[in-house]
C-alpha cells in the first residue's frame, strides 16, 4: 500500500504525462517533463516504486572504478573540495562514470546510513532507464548541468530527494562522467538549490579542465578567460592542436564557443585565431588576443608542448613469456580453421588482450572484434544484446528493430568474456550458432546465416560450473578441445617488456613519454600484481599523471604497490654500488654478458654482486 504522499506523486505524474496536451503548462521544467514522458512511455517504469536503484556486485564494482581510475584520480581532490564546501548542510557528494555508475563518493558519518539506504553510495548505478527522472540520469540524457528537486523524480523512492549534477566532458566531447550532489532533508523550493548547483556545475569544469590538461600535454595549449585574473586558475577556454595547426582537443565551454562564433567546430587553430598573434603570446603573461574575422577579445596565454625527456633508466626488453607465445601460435591454427576457442585465467590476467591479439594475427584481421562481457550485462538483456531484435518484438523495443552482436560480428571475431556468467538458455542458443552458422534475432521468422569466429573467456573453472549444473556440458565440451590458460602476473617472465609496451601505450594515447627510476622499477618487478595485467596497466597510468620530470620515482607509485615497508627497504639498501650494478643492468636490458663486460667483471663476479646487492633480476626464478 503505497503512502499517502507517493500516492499523490503518482497521481501527479500519471496526469501529468497523459493529459500533457490539454495542461496550459506542466508543473515541472519541461526538461523535467520530457524525462518523466520517457520513463513512463519509453522505459516503462512505475512511478509508484519505492525500491531503491540497482546496485553493482563488487567485482562490476571494481571493473568499473579500475576502468575509470584515472579520472578518478584527477577527480578525487575536486570532489573532496565540493564535499567540504556543502558537508554541514548535509549533502553528500557522488562521481559517477559515463553510464551513470557511481564509482567515487563522499559522505559524513552522522548520515552515512541514511544515504546509503536512499542509494546514495558507491555502486549504485542511476541510467534513467533503469531509475527514471533523477540528477544524474537527467544530465546523462541532456548533457546539461540539472537540478532534480523532490517531486521532480519520477519514482517516488525518491521525492524526498534533492540532487544538483553535473556533466564532465573529455577532451575530444565526450561524456567522461557525472557530479552530484544530493541531500536527504530541504526546502521545498527548488530556488534554494541554486547556489549549490552551481557549486557542482564549477566543481565539474574544474575537473573536465585537469583532464584536458593532463592529455594534452604534448600540444600546444591556449587557455582563456574574459578577465585576465582568471587565465591561469580557472580558464573559460582550453583548446589544443598539434605542430601542423590541426586542433586535437577542446573543453566544452570551448567547444560551444566555437560552434556559436563560427557555426561549427574548425578544423585548424588558424581559422579561430591569427597565427603571428598566437605566436606573440607563447609562455608570456596573460595577453589580449581578437578571435579571427569576428568581435571580442580574450585573454590568454598559449604553452608550448611539453618535451620528451630522456630516458635515462628505461630498459628495452621485447621478449614476449614464452607460454603466452606458444599459446597465440597454437590458437591461431586452432581460430583460423573455425574453431571456437577459449581462454582462461586469473581477473585481469590479459584476456582480451590476447584474444585481440589472436584476431589481429588471423585471416579475420580486417573484420571486425566485437567484445562483451558476459557478467556486465543484466539478464534480462544479453539476450537481446547478443542475438539482437525485430521491430516490434517485445514492449519497449526499438521500431527499427536492433542488430545482435553476433550479427555485428559477422566476418570477424565475437569476444565473449565471462562466458560462466551466461544464462543456460543462451548457452543453448549459442551451441546451436556454433553448430549451424545461424542466428535468429527475437521475434524473427527466419533465421540469418553469420559468418564468425567465436573466442570465449572466464575466470572461472567451466568443469566445476558443469558438475554444478551451471553450464551446459556439450558446450564445455565443444570449447574445451582449445582451450588456452594464461599465467598470472606475477608468474611470467616478460614483466620488464609489459611495463616498456604499457608506457610505449600510455605515450600513444597523449599522455606524456616517460622513464622508470631503478626504485620504482625494481618494486615494480618484485610485486605479486594480485590484479595482474590490469592492475599494472592502471599502475601505470596512474605513476604517468602524477610523475614530474619526466621520470617515474618511487614516491609515484600507489602506496598499496610500493608499501611503506617496502619503501623503507629500498631506501635502506641503495648504495653507490648498488646504483651501478643496477643501472648498468637496466643500460645493457638485464643481459648479463654485456653488463659484466661494461662494469669489467666476469658474469660469475656480476651473479654474486647482484645477490649480495640484493637485486632481483626479471625472470630469474621463473
Amino acid at each position: 500500500m503505497l503512502a499517502a504522499n507517493s500516492k499523490d506523486h503518482v497521481d501527479c505524474v500519471s496526469r501529468v504525462v497523459r493529459n500533457a496536451d490539454r495542461l496550459p503548462q506542466a508543473p515541472v521544467p519541461s526538461l523535467i517533463f520530457d524525462s518523466w514522458r520517457r520513463s513512463m512511455e519509453q522505459h516503462h517504469l512505475d512511478p509508484g516504486s519505492l525500491q531503491g536503484p540497482r546496485i553493482l556486485s563488487e567485482p562490476l564494482l571494481k571493473e568499473c572504478r579500475e576502468r575509470a581510475e584515472l579520472f578518478m584520480h584527477i577527480a578525487s581532490e575536486e570532489v573532496g573540495q565540493l564535499h567540504h564546501r556543502v558537508r554541514h548542510a548535509d549533502y553528500c557528494v557522488m562521481l559517477t562514470d559515463a553510464q551513470g555508475q557511481t564509482i567515487d563518493h563522499r559522505v559524513d558519518t552522522a548520515i552515512r546510513t541514511d544515504c546509503r539506504k536512499a542509494g546514495l553510495y558507491l555502486g549504485t548505478c542511476w541510467s534513467e532507464a533503469e531509475e527514471g527522472t533523477c540528477g544524474v540520469a537527467t544530465v546523462l540524457t541532456s548533457k546539461a548541468a540539472v537540478t532534480v528537486h523532490k517531486r521532480d523524480h519520477f519514482r517516488a523512492a525518491f521525492i524526498g530527494l534533492t540532487c544538483s549534477a553535473a556533466p564532465i566532458f573529455d577532451p575530444q566531447g565526450n561524456l567522461l562522467g557525472v557530479m552530484d550532489a544530493s541531500a536527504l532533508k530541504s526546502p521545498d523550493d527548488r530556488r534554494s538549490q541554486h547556489l549549490v548547483r552551481q557549486m557542482v556545475a564549477q566543481s565539474a569544469q574544474a575537473i573536465e579542465n585537469a583532464f584536458f590538461m593532463h592529455s594534452a600535454r604534448q600540444h600546444w595549449v591556449l587557455q582563456a578567460h574574459s578577465t585576465p585574473g582568471y587565465v591561469d586558475s580557472q580558464p573559460d577556454l582550453l583548446l589544443a592542436w598539434d605542430q601542423d595547426g590541426r586542433l586535437h582537443a577542446l573543453n566544452s565551454k570551448a567547444r560551444q564557443a566555437l560552434r556559436r562564433r563560427f557555426g561549427q567546430v574548425p578544423a585548424h587553430i588558424g581559422e579561430v585565431f591569427d597565427l603571428d598573434a598566437l605566436r606573440a603570446v607563447t609562455d608570456q603573461s596573460a595577453q589580449q588576443l581578437h578571435w579571427l574575422g569576428e568581435p571580442g577579445a580574450l585573454h590568454v596565454r598559449v604553452s608550448a608542448p611539453r618535451r620528451k625527456p630522456a630516458r635515462p633508466a628505461k630498459a628495452v626488453n621485447n621478449q614476449v613469456d614464452p607460454r603466452v607465445e606458444e599459446h597465440l601460435r597454437l590458437a591461431l591454427r586452432v581460430k583460423d580453421r573455425n574453431l571456437p576457442v577459449l581462454v582462461q585465467g586469473e581477473t585481469g590476467a590479459g584476456k582480451e588482450v590476447f584474444a585481440h591479439q589472436l584476431h589481429e594475427r588471423s585471416a579475420r584481421r580486417d573484420g571486425p572484434f566485437v567484445a562483451v562481457n558476459c557478467a556486465a550485462i543484466p539478464e534480462n538483456l544479453i539476450e537481446s544484446e547478443l542475438f539482437g531484435y525485430v521491430a516490434g518484438a517485445f514492449t519497449g523495443a526499438s521500431n527499427k528493430g536492433m542488430p545482435g552482436l553476433l550479427l555485428q560480428a559477422d566476418g570477424g571475431t565475437l569476444f565473449l568474456d565471462e562466458i560462466g556468467d551466461m544464462p543456460l538458455a543462451l548457452q543453448t542458443r549459442l551451441l546451436r550458432v556454433l553448430a549451424e552458422g545461424e542466428v535468429a534475432p527475437l521475434g524473427a521468422a527466419k533465421t540469418r546465416a553469420v559468418d564468425i569466429q567465436v573466442i570465449c573467456a572466464s575466470h572461472r573453472d567451466l568443469a566445476v560450473l558443469v558438475s554444478e549444473g551451471r553450464f551446459r556440458e556439450d558446450l564445455y565440451f565443444r570449447l574445451g578441445c582449445a582451450r588456452f590458460c594464461l599465467p598470472p602476473l606475477r608468474e611470467r617472465s616478460d614483466k620488464l617488456a609489459l611495463i616498456n609496451r604499457l608506457l610505449e601505450q600510455e605515450a600513444h594515447s597523449g599522455a606524456i613519454s616517460v622513464g622508470i627510476g631503478p626504485a620504482a622499477l625494481e618494486v615494480l618487478l618484485g610485486y605479486a600484481w594480485p590484479g595482474n595485467v590490469r592492475q599494472l596497466r592502471h599502475v601505470l597510468a596512474y605513476a604517468c599523471a602524477v610523475c614530474d620530470g619526466g621520470t617515474i620515482q618511487l614516491a609515484d607509485l600507489p602506496v598499496e604497490v610500493r608499501g611503506e615497508q617496502i619503501e623503507a627497504d629500498v631506501e635502506q639498501r641503495v648504495s653507490p654500488e648498488r646504483q651501478v650494478v643496477l643501472d648498468a643492468l637496466i643500460r645493457h636490458r638485464w643481459k648479463p654478458s654485456p653488463t659484466a663486460q661494461a662494469l669489467g667483471i666476469s658474469r660469475a663476479t656480476l651473479y654474486r654482486r647482484v645477490n649480495q646487492l640484493g637485486i632481483d633480476m626479471p625472470g630469474k626464478h621463473i
